[in-house]
């Protein structure tokens, strides 16, 4: 990628390693931004999770929902906002923001709905199951580059969540979201049957995240602070487990990626509304809540409900998305604001652990500075709970679920009792243009 598709990949690939990390300790998966990189690529966090953020499960220590049925969200009647949700899944995994999704086979009436799409914003474009679309949506695929002469083949992709990978071929839809479309955007199908062989480099990335079970979800929304999901990089370099050229035999080499073709981030494409996200959830107890009903605002400071309103802005790098965050005089400078990362992931020397969280003795409540790129800090509180506990309740939504990482991710718990918002690189706003964080 230029600058921009490196640093966002690697943003992406880091919230997804915390996730992969979930996947280890309680069997869970999920898509979205985790603890090893930058900010373009799927990946999603945890420490126990698509490319996923870390599940909740402690194994034994957590009980069966109530409603273990996946949730459908209805779509708003408000031209600008999403209804999304926290609440148990039929893999309950905790502390998953999920959403439904409507795609289209472009220009038609030919659609269908996706429930229990996680919305992530630590990494860019829509991904989801091949299993969850009827055969009779027809989506077209995005052609291959392959070499002079050869049948035209498929364009593929691997997309790295920390532990784990999702596989697919790259297709075309339209995709709608309140009263919004996304015309004609490339998005990755994962599992999809005209692209069987998962290339070497690819499955060695860690567990294959390619079902309901293995991602936890039945796909991944990825709407963060980039346009597409490689960016320059992929247009000058066949970059390894990024995109490929698959022929008619089902081989497939790594290849380079026009940015038309590359998997997008569909609010950038959005008519109105496209310079970014505003997601506001309400806030929860200690011991966490049941179900968390919350809302995504498309657009930032483009209507009166997402207005920046004196939110203090992080600006991030340009190439990775990274901001700065200081805990007890260190700073980390890989840190990010990442809705697909179920929980608060940090490094510790003194709290003590439980597998992949955090299970402090006593309810630990600190302090830690974020600072943008142009130096504007704010130095939020944050608390963390002991993980057992909290998996020991019914509950699914948790502001105080932490784990260990060597970089410091501000997962979903962050994002309750706050509306943030995530800015999209080079589009302009009141206080200038992303990538940017605001809260």
């Amino acid at each position: 990628m230029n600058t921009q598709s490196s640093r966002v990949a690697a943003f992406a690939q880091m919230a997804m390693v915390m996730l992969a990390a979930v996947v280890a300790l309680a069997g869970c998966g999920g898509g979205g931004s985790g603890a090893t990189g930058t900010a373009n690529n799927s990946s999603q966090t945890t420490t126990t999770s698509s490319g996923t953020s870390a599940s909740g499960t402690l194994a034994a220590s957590a009980p069966a929902p109530d409603n273990p049925s996946s949730a459908s969200v209805p779509q708003s009647t408000i031209p600008n906002v999403q209804p999304v949700v926290v609440t148990s899944t039929p893999t309950q995994t905790r502390n998953m923001l999920t959403t439904s999704v409507t795609v289209c086979a472009p220009g038609t009436a030919n659609c269908v709905t996706i429930d229990n799409v996680q919305v992530d914003t630590g990494s860019q474009g829509l991904r989801l199951l091949a299993s969850q679309l009827p055969a009779s949506l027809a989506l077209p695929a995005v052609a291959a580059a392959l070499p002079a002469g050869t049948a035209t083949g498929v364009s593929g992709e691997c997309s790295v969540f920390g532990t784990g990978f999702t596989w697919g071929a790259v297709r075309t839809a339209d995709v709608r979201m309140a009263s919004q479309l996304a015309s004609g955007i490339p998005i990755q199908v994962i599992g999809d049957p005209s692209v069987p062989t998962v290339p070497s480099d690819c499955a060695a990335s860690g567990l294959p995240m390619m079902t309901p079970s293995g991602l936890r979800v039945n796909g991944i929304l990825g709407v963060g602070l980039f346009s597409v999901d490689c960016g320059g990089g992929c247009i000058a370099s066949a970059l390894p487990r990024w995109y490929y050229a698959c022929d008619s035999t089902g081989a497939c080499t790594s290849s380079k990626q026009p940015v038309d073709q590359q998997v997008t981030n569909p609010i950038s494409r959005f008519a109105l509304d496209n310079n970014g996200i505003v997601i506001e959830l309400p806030t929860v107890g200690p011991a966490g809540a049941a179900t968390v009903n919350g809302s995504i605002y498309f657009g930032i400071d483009t209507q009166a409900n997402n207005a920046l309103s004196g939110a203090t802005v992080l600006k991030a790098n340009s190439i990775t998305g990274y901001v700065t965050t200081s805990l007890n005089g260190q700073p980390y400078s890989q840190s990010f604001i990442d809705s697909g990362s179920n929980g608060l992931f940090f490094p510790s020397t003194t709290m003590a652990r439980c597998g992949v969280w955090w299970c402090p003795a006593s309810l630990q409540t600190m302090t830690a500075t974020l600072t943008g790129v142009d130096g504007t800090s704010v130095s939020p509180a944050f608390s963390v709970a002991n993980a057992q506990t909290l998996f020991a309740t019914r509950n699914n939504a948790f502001n105080n679920l932490g784990g260990p990482s060597s970089a410091f991710n501000w997962g979903l718990p962050f994002f309750y009792g706050r509306r943030i918002y995530t800015a999209i690189e080079s589009r302009l706003t009141s206080a200038g243009t992303g990538p940017f964080y605001a809260f």
